[in-house]
Protein backbone atom coordinates (compact mmCIF):
# COMPACT_ATOMS: atom_id res chain seq x y z
CA UNK A 1 0.00 0.00 0.00
CA UNK A 2 1.87 2.86 -1.04
CA UNK A 3 2.63 5.64 2.07
CA UNK A 4 0.36 9.22 1.90
CA UNK A 5 1.80 12.02 0.83
CA UNK A 6 1.73 14.86 2.67
CA UNK A 7 -1.43 17.68 2.01
CA UNK A 8 0.55 20.28 -0.50
CA UNK A 9 -1.06 23.89 0.23
CA UNK A 10 -0.61 26.74 -2.36
CA UNK A 11 -0.44 30.20 -0.34
CA UNK A 12 0.58 33.37 0.32
CA UNK A 13 0.71 34.48 3.86
CA UNK A 14 -0.20 38.13 2.95
CA UNK A 15 -3.52 36.58 2.14
CA UNK A 16 -5.56 36.48 5.30
CA UNK A 17 -7.44 33.41 4.10
CA UNK A 18 -4.01 31.83 3.30
CA UNK A 19 -3.29 32.45 6.84
CA UNK A 20 -6.36 30.89 8.32
CA UNK A 21 -5.21 27.42 6.40
CA UNK A 22 -1.57 27.60 7.73
CA UNK A 23 -2.78 28.71 11.01
CA UNK A 24 -4.90 25.21 11.08
CA UNK A 25 -2.47 22.71 10.25
CA UNK A 26 0.07 23.83 12.03
CA UNK A 27 -1.52 24.18 15.33
CA UNK A 28 -2.49 20.55 14.48
CA UNK A 29 0.75 18.87 13.44
CA UNK A 30 -0.95 17.87 10.21
CA UNK A 31 1.79 16.92 7.82
CA UNK A 32 2.28 19.43 5.06
CA UNK A 33 4.53 21.00 2.08
CA UNK A 34 3.80 24.79 1.20
CA UNK A 35 4.04 26.25 -2.31
CA UNK A 36 4.14 29.48 -2.10
CA UNK A 37 2.64 31.38 -4.47
CA UNK A 38 3.64 35.25 -4.92
CA UNK A 39 0.66 37.34 -5.58
CA UNK A 40 2.47 40.61 -5.95
CA UNK A 41 4.53 38.79 -8.76
CA UNK A 42 1.52 37.41 -10.51
CA UNK A 43 2.44 33.87 -9.78
CA UNK A 44 -1.33 33.01 -9.46
CA UNK A 45 -1.90 33.89 -12.76
CA UNK A 46 0.81 31.44 -14.65
CA UNK A 47 -0.74 28.59 -16.78
CA UNK A 48 0.53 26.11 -14.17
CA UNK A 49 -1.27 27.60 -11.41
CA UNK A 50 -3.89 28.70 -12.97
CA UNK A 51 -4.44 24.95 -14.66
CA UNK A 52 -4.79 24.03 -10.56
CA UNK A 53 -7.17 26.71 -9.96
CA UNK A 54 -8.55 28.23 -12.89
CA UNK A 55 -10.35 31.10 -10.75
CA UNK A 56 -6.56 32.16 -9.91
CA UNK A 57 -7.09 32.72 -6.31
CA UNK A 58 -4.97 31.08 -3.27
CA UNK A 59 -5.12 29.00 -1.10
CA UNK A 60 -5.41 25.77 -2.88
CA UNK A 61 -5.02 22.61 -1.45
CA UNK A 62 -4.34 19.43 -2.73
CA UNK A 63 -4.43 16.10 -0.78
CA UNK A 64 -3.37 13.02 -2.53
CA UNK A 65 -4.51 14.38 -6.04
CA UNK A 66 -7.76 15.60 -4.57
CA UNK A 67 -8.12 19.36 -5.55
CA UNK A 68 -9.47 21.97 -3.19
CA UNK A 69 -10.34 25.57 -3.69
CA UNK A 70 -11.75 28.27 -1.31
CA UNK A 71 -10.43 28.12 2.38
CA UNK A 72 -14.03 27.44 3.82
CA UNK A 73 -14.03 24.27 2.30
CA UNK A 74 -10.56 23.64 2.92
CA UNK A 75 -10.50 24.42 6.48
CA UNK A 76 -13.75 22.11 7.37
CA UNK A 77 -12.19 19.20 4.87
CA UNK A 78 -8.91 19.32 6.72
CA UNK A 79 -10.92 19.68 10.43
CA UNK A 80 -12.84 16.42 9.87
CA UNK A 81 -10.00 14.42 7.00
CA UNK A 82 -7.16 14.47 9.83
CA UNK A 83 -9.60 14.51 13.35
CA UNK A 84 -8.26 17.65 14.97
CA UNK A 85 -9.20 18.69 18.29
CA UNK A 86 -13.53 18.54 18.13
CA UNK A 87 -13.42 22.44 19.26
CA UNK A 88 -12.11 23.66 15.68
CA UNK A 89 -15.44 22.13 14.17
CA UNK A 90 -18.13 20.91 16.76
CA UNK A 91 -19.69 17.99 15.87
CA UNK A 92 -23.18 18.71 17.84
CA UNK A 93 -25.20 20.10 15.18
CA UNK A 94 -26.37 23.41 17.01
CA UNK A 95 -22.25 24.11 17.78
CA UNK A 96 -21.36 23.48 14.45
CA UNK A 97 -24.73 25.15 12.88
CA UNK A 98 -22.95 28.43 14.57
CA UNK A 99 -19.86 27.85 13.22
CA UNK A 100 -21.53 27.58 9.72
CA UNK A 101 -23.72 31.41 10.72
CA UNK A 102 -20.61 33.12 11.38
CA UNK A 103 -18.84 31.95 7.93
CA UNK A 104 -21.54 32.32 6.04
CA UNK A 105 -22.00 35.96 7.42
CA UNK A 106 -17.93 36.66 6.93
CA UNK A 107 -18.43 36.72 3.54
CA UNK A 108 -20.13 39.41 2.81
CA UNK A 109 -18.80 41.33 6.11
CA UNK A 110 -15.52 41.10 8.14
CA UNK A 111 -14.22 40.01 5.41
CA UNK A 112 -14.68 42.39 2.73
CA UNK A 113 -14.78 45.59 5.01
CA UNK A 114 -10.90 44.98 7.06
CA UNK A 115 -9.64 43.92 3.33
CA UNK A 116 -11.26 46.94 1.86
CA UNK A 117 -9.21 49.03 4.63
CA UNK A 118 -5.93 47.18 3.80
CA UNK A 119 -6.09 47.60 -0.27
CA UNK A 120 -7.35 51.49 0.13
CA UNK A 121 -4.09 52.03 2.88
CA UNK A 122 -1.82 49.63 1.87
CA UNK A 123 -2.59 47.97 -1.75
CA UNK A 124 -3.49 50.81 -3.78
CA UNK A 125 -0.90 53.64 -2.86
CA UNK A 126 1.54 50.87 -3.60
CA UNK A 127 0.30 50.41 -6.74
CA UNK A 128 0.04 53.48 -8.04
CA UNK A 129 1.70 56.16 -6.26
CA UNK A 130 -0.54 58.01 -5.46
CA UNK A 131 -1.36 59.28 -1.82
CA UNK A 132 -4.48 57.23 0.36
CA UNK A 133 -7.97 58.44 -0.70
CA UNK A 134 -9.22 59.74 2.43
CA UNK A 135 -12.68 60.19 1.36
CA UNK A 136 -12.74 56.00 0.25
CA UNK A 137 -10.93 55.19 3.43
CA UNK A 138 -13.20 56.75 6.41
CA UNK A 139 -16.21 55.38 4.24
CA UNK A 140 -14.84 51.77 4.31
CA UNK A 141 -13.85 52.46 8.66
CA UNK A 142 -17.55 53.41 8.47
CA UNK A 143 -18.60 50.15 6.88
CA UNK A 144 -16.02 47.84 9.47
CA UNK A 145 -17.08 49.81 12.25
CA UNK A 146 -20.57 48.32 12.06
CA UNK A 147 -19.36 45.21 10.83
CA UNK A 148 -17.42 45.49 14.42
CA UNK A 149 -20.19 46.01 16.79
CA UNK A 150 -22.39 43.28 14.83
CA UNK A 151 -19.54 41.26 15.87
CA UNK A 152 -20.11 42.07 19.14
CA UNK A 153 -23.59 42.44 19.38
CA UNK A 154 -24.11 39.49 17.43
CA UNK A 155 -21.44 37.18 17.90
CA UNK A 156 -19.31 37.18 21.02
CA UNK A 157 -22.68 38.40 23.01
CA UNK A 158 -21.08 37.58 26.71
CA UNK A 159 -19.46 34.28 25.66
CA UNK A 160 -15.69 34.33 24.91
CA UNK A 161 -15.56 32.86 21.52
CA UNK A 162 -17.34 34.00 18.83
CA UNK A 163 -19.26 30.46 18.44
CA UNK A 164 -19.39 29.83 22.07
CA UNK A 165 -16.69 28.62 24.75
CA UNK A 166 -13.65 27.55 22.50
CA UNK A 167 -11.68 28.72 19.63
CA UNK A 168 -13.63 27.51 16.55
CA UNK A 169 -13.24 27.49 13.09
CA UNK A 170 -15.06 31.20 12.56
CA UNK A 171 -12.78 32.94 15.15
CA UNK A 172 -9.93 31.59 13.19
CA UNK A 173 -11.22 33.03 9.75
CA UNK A 174 -12.04 36.17 11.87
CA UNK A 175 -9.16 36.96 13.31
CA UNK A 176 -6.97 36.57 10.27
CA UNK A 177 -9.23 39.17 8.74
CA UNK A 178 -8.84 41.34 11.26
CA UNK A 179 -4.93 41.15 11.43
CA UNK A 180 -4.78 42.52 8.17
CA UNK A 181 -5.06 46.23 8.18
CA UNK A 182 -2.06 46.10 11.05
CA UNK A 183 -0.37 45.83 7.87
CA UNK A 184 -0.76 49.16 7.34
CA UNK A 185 0.04 50.08 10.47
CA UNK A 186 -3.71 50.59 12.06
CA UNK A 187 -5.03 48.42 14.78
CA UNK A 188 -9.08 48.08 14.13
CA UNK A 189 -9.73 47.02 17.55
CA UNK A 190 -7.75 49.58 18.99
CA UNK A 191 -11.13 51.20 20.71
CA UNK A 192 -12.48 47.56 21.18
CA UNK A 193 -12.17 46.64 24.64
CA UNK A 194 -14.07 43.76 24.02
CA UNK A 195 -12.96 42.37 20.72
CA UNK A 196 -8.73 42.93 22.36
CA UNK A 197 -10.14 40.52 24.85
CA UNK A 198 -11.12 37.98 22.17
CA UNK A 199 -7.57 38.43 20.27
CA UNK A 200 -6.11 37.75 23.22
CA UNK A 201 -7.78 34.65 23.62
CA UNK A 202 -7.91 33.41 20.07
CA UNK A 203 -3.83 33.68 20.02
CA UNK A 204 -3.62 32.22 23.57
CA UNK A 205 -5.38 29.36 22.18
CA UNK A 206 -3.29 29.09 18.78
CA UNK A 207 -0.03 29.77 20.36
CA UNK A 208 3.38 30.00 18.25
CA UNK A 209 1.42 29.10 14.40
CA UNK A 210 -0.35 32.46 15.06
CA UNK A 211 2.57 35.24 15.34
CA UNK A 212 4.44 32.60 12.29
CA UNK A 213 1.37 33.25 10.24
CA UNK A 214 1.32 36.99 10.49
CA UNK A 215 5.24 37.27 10.27
CA UNK A 216 5.06 38.55 7.20
CA UNK A 217 2.57 41.27 8.24
CA UNK A 218 4.40 42.15 11.18
CA UNK A 219 7.16 42.94 8.79
CA UNK A 220 5.35 44.90 6.50
CA UNK A 221 4.35 47.02 9.16
CA UNK A 222 7.60 47.19 10.44
CA UNK A 223 8.48 48.23 7.17
CA UNK A 224 6.35 50.87 6.39
CA UNK A 225 6.66 52.49 10.24
CA UNK A 226 10.50 52.65 9.04
CA UNK A 227 9.26 54.87 6.66
CA UNK A 228 7.92 57.54 8.30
Amino acid sequence: MAARRAVEVYLDLLSQPCRAVHILLNCNKIPHTVRTVALRKGEHRTPEFTKLNPMQKVPVMVDNGFVLTESDAILKYLATKYEVPEHWYPQQQERRARVHEYNAWHHSNTRPHAAKVFILEVILPAQTGSPVDEGSLNRALSQLDDTLDKLESMFLRRQPFLCGDDVTLADLLAICELMQPLGGGRDVLQQRPKLQLWRKRVQSAIGEPFDQAHAVLYSLRDRRRAKL
